[in-house]
């Protein structure tokens, strides 16, 4: 199955040509690092809120469940965002495990290998749109914060 007489150039090409998806790796493990840490803050958040709850007047808890709901709809799009941008990490591991067997094995995986590419791609775009989704929710909330604020005008702005 593996040819024994494999010059090691070959296996260094071999190794160069599997560079670019671990570059890829390291950048979906720093979204992922991003993603888990606005996760933290937003599941954070919700538990203070949570404990704070009986505290609170009548139109204070209007408020705090209303930012609660958001913060449920941004843990699960983030949760979400993760699943996929997880998913895409794997398979750039697959493309790279492939692309190892089926040079050393002289298996013709080109098109697994090509369609493992594009999946990967797709679960990317999928988690940072999730992502990007996620932020704009965020941000909605603090907008709506900003308004409430004395002598603000961004209530006229918006």
């Amino acid at each position: 199955m593996l040819d024994p007489e494999l010059p090691v150039s070959a296996i260094a090409q071999l190794i160069q040509l599997a560079i670019a998806p671990v570059f890829l790796l390291a950048g979906i493990g720093s979204i992922l690092n991003v993603l888990a840490q606005r996760l933290a803050r937003a599941v954070d958040r919700a538990r203070r809120l949570e404990v704070e709850f009986g505290s609170y007047d009548e139109s204070q808890r209007d408020r705090a469940a209303a930012e609660l709901c958001l913060l449920d709809r941004r843990m699960k799009l983030a949760n979400w965002a993760i699943s996929f941008c997880t998913a895409s990490a794997l398979f750039t591991c697959l493309v790279v495990a492939i692309l190892f067997v089926a040079d050393l094995s002289k298996f013709a995986f080109g098109q697994a290998i090509a369609l493992l590419f594009i999946a990967t791609m797709l679960l990317l775009i999928v988690g940072l749109i999730l992502f990007l989704y996620e932020i704009r929710i965020a941000m909605r909330s603090l907008r709506v914060r900003r308004e409430l604020l004395p002598g603000s005008d961004h209530s006229a702005a918006s």
